[in-house]
């Protein structure tokens, strides 16, 4: 038991999927931040539901349908109140990009005059600013160059510094009064550091703009509080934080929910059609037009319930321990470039460059040994960029990950350059 009182130990045995051999060797998942294994809690609580009582929600009136609506919106309180919310300003999306894109679509939306009075005041005008920085995953970055595209709105970043830290001095004179939009990642998937999420809320709020939170690296990692960090809307991925893949979930204020207008349309989200025209629900489920995940919502909520009952600032407290002993044991293997090295608040993840060897190859040979990390950009061709490289290694923990995986890492990468016979 760490130094938290957290026994990782007993909860990497929750974990099936973590028991097995890779290549011969015991499997050290150090992926977590593409995507997170499962609980056996998880997997059983959606499996029991598709046993159990699997019906479509919202439509019928027989008991299973029922018992599915119950379950489906009890999922959406869990899920809500593990992020601070209420659960009328929590909107089920199928994961992180499409809540980005439905964000980014309504306002286009808004900017085409749909949604009314109520939705005015989210229209763009030629010459109308969205700000993101220079860490953005490509899902909080490409729709907001679509949305400038359409709308004649001008795109413009945040840079970082060599450490990895924003530049608040140069956000501070890029946020200004023809900004809109300020999109930022709680936490960089790339850097592993926590932004001053409540600062740049404050500074984006200092000029009417909305501050749009990616929070997939986070929510998984710390305490999350959406309201007390006073955003305007956030997302967050179910598959990154122990849950089914398919699921996620779009926090926001209530008032600016009211004021945007749908982006899918079709059945489940309307109140009248008719030939000509329709009206449409209330917000959440306005933007959950279709089939919804239901299943996949009621394993994100045994999800939260999990990391709920390990205590989110003791799982906080364990990877900030595994955060020191991946990056001073990297400090340790000579060739090894760490990228965001900064003293900062961060969560259990690591990007690094081994000089001489391709990232790619450098997978490979954590691979042969059991050990499974990410290689490649990252989806962040534009961070990779500012700091020179086209790719990296990324080890990224979880809950599950003992000290016993981080050594079992560390030895690996030391062995690298010797392997491809690179030395300084």
């Amino acid at each position: 038991m760490d130094s938290a009182g957290f026994d990782p130990e007993r909860v990497r045995a929750d974990f099936p999927l973590l028991s097995q051999e890779v290549n011969g060797h015991p499997l050290v998942y150090l992926d977590a931040g593409a995507t997170s294994q499962k609980p056996q809690q998880v997997l059983d609580a959606e499996i029991d539901f598709l046993l159990r009582t699997n019906a479509a929600v919202h439509r019928g009136a027989h008991t299973l349908a029922a018992e599915a609506t119950e379950l489906f919106e009890d999922a959406r309180r869990t899920v809500a109140g593990f992020v601070g919310a209420d659960e009328e300003t929590l909107v089920w999306t199928h994961g992180a990009t499409e809540g980005l894109n439905l964000v980014a679509y309504a306002i286009g939306n808004a900017t085409a005059g749909r949604g009314g009075a109520a939705s005015a005041g989210l229209a763009l005008r030629p010459g109308d600013e969205i700000v993101v920085t220079e860490a953005e995953h490509h899902a909080n970055l490409i729709p907001w160059q679509e949305l400038a595209a359409r709308t004649g709105a001008v795109l413009r970043h945040i840079p970082v510094h060599d450490d990895g830290t924003l530049d608040l001095d140069a956000a501070a004179h890029l946020v200004g009064e023809r900004t809109r939009v300020l999109a930022f990642p709680h936490v960089s998937n790339v850097l592993g550091i926590v932004n001053p999420v409540a600062e740049l809320a404050e500074l984006a709020h200092g000029v009417g703009a909305l501050a749009v939170l990616d929070a997939c690296q986070s929510a998984p990692h710390l305490p999350l509080d959406l309201p007390a960090l006073d955003v305007d809307l956030a997302v967050f991925s179910g598959h990154k934080m122990l849950g089914p893949y398919g699921i996620g979930g779009l926090y926001g204020r209530r008032e600016v929910l009211e004021a945007l207008p749908p982006f899918l349309t079709g059945g489940s989200m309307i109140t009248t059609v008719t030939l000509d025209e329709a009206e449409y629900l209330a917000p959440p489920l306005r933007f959950e037009a279709g089939t919804q995940p239901v299943s996949q919502a009621i394993g994100l909520a045994a999800a939260v319930r999990y990391l709920d009952a390990l205590g989110m600032p003791a799982v906080h407290a364990h990877e900030r321990e595994l955060e020191r002993r991946l990056r001073d044991g990297l400090r340790q293997v000579d060739g090894v470039r760490l990228l965001g090295d900064a003293e900062a608040d961060r969560v259990a993840l690591v990007a690094f460059d081994l000089d001489g060897v391709h990232a790619h190859d450098v997978g490979q040979v954590l691979d042969a040994q059991g050990v499974a990390v990410r290689v490649g950009h990252h989806c962040a061709q534009p961070l990779h960029r500012r700091f020179g490289l086209t790719a990296s290694v990324r080890a990224s923990a979880s809950v599950h990950t003992t000290a016993a995986d981080v050594d079992a890492f560390l030895d690996a990468v030391a062995g690298v350059r010797s392997y491809f016979r690179v030395h300084a």
